[in-house]
């Protein structure tokens, strides 16, 4: 266990450049079921909360009486999240390994968003999530299906290498790939009751204003955990640069539309 876990810990770890990503997400448009169930009064605890641009729009959700803490095991994203936001009231920030939560029975929503995807035990943190809600509380999870990417037109073939090389990258750490797809029976198996499963995929098209930033991801992929991939030997130097550049070309000139599988699923905690 403690072998895998330190491998997944490392590949997850976010590289240089990369921070900068999470704070063009926000609540209404990266987390849009959460959107739904939020209520002034609530406390929630927002686990992976990176640099806390959702986490933000949490602590506006319930705000004036709510209490949001987010929690990230990365301590540079942590203060990164504290400067940006120290002027939102209830909103509060703490450096936290999610497999020692010390939170229990304290919130009404308990979330993680696109950040399960990067463990190696996945249900043993939403075990620990499901805890750490209030009786009666709810976990709100979203995350990825990477196997169901897809393209239109398909990209040249040294990007789907590239993606190929970046799932097995993955997969070699524990990571599970598919964890959409599997999130509503974790959450049965940790007894959750009363489970919902929400599409939430993410399409983007063309005729978008923000198409290029969007579909430009597996760009910045390249670019920034490509070079972790080469330095585990998932991938050679030649082979990410070649699919980086192929890849913002393609996206420049012949992309229309790209769509990524995700799925929000919430389930209670039994009173």
């Amino acid at each position: 266990m403690q072998h895998n876990d330190d491998i997944a810990r490392d590949r997850a770890h976010m590289p240089a450049g990369t921070a900068r990503f999470l704070n063009l997400r926000s609540l209404a448009s990266a987390h849009r079921h959460l959107a739904q169930v939020l209520r002034p009064g609530m406390a929630v605890l927002d686990v992976g909360c990176g640099t806390g641009a959702i986490t933000r729009g949490i602590a506006e959700a319930v705000a004036p009486q709510g209490r949001v803490v987010g929690l990230d095991i990365n301590g540079e994203l942590i203060e990164q999240a504290r400067r940006a936001h120290q002027d939102v009231p209830g909103l509060s920030f703490e450096v936290g390994d999610i497999y020692k939560l010390a939170h229990e029975s304290a919130f009404d929503i308990v979330t993680a968003a696109r950040m399960l995807q990067w463990l190696a035990f996945p249900q043993e943190a939403i075990r620990l999530m499901a805890g750490a809600a209030k009786p009666g509380g709810r976990l709100v999870v979203l995350d990825y299906d990477h196997t169901r990417l897809s393209w239109q037109p398909a990209p040249p073939r040294s990007v789907r290498a590239f993606y190929d090389a970046f799932l097995r990258w993955r997969a070699e750490a524990g990571m599970d790939n598919s964890i959409a797809e599997h999130l509503a029976i974790m959450f049965e198996q940790v007894g959750l009751d009363q489970i919902q499963v929400v599409p939430q995929h993410e399409l983007t098209q063309r005729s978008d204003t923000d198409f290029e930033q969007r579909i430009g991801i597996w760009a910045d992929v390249a670019a920034t955990r490509g070079h972790q991939m080469v330095r585990d030997g998932a991938i050679s130097e030649d082979d990410r640069r070649l699919a980086e550049d192929e890849y913002r070309t393609w996206m420049k000139d012949q992309a229309q539309s790209q769509s990524m599988y995700l799925l929000a699923v919430e389930g209670t905690r039994a009173p």
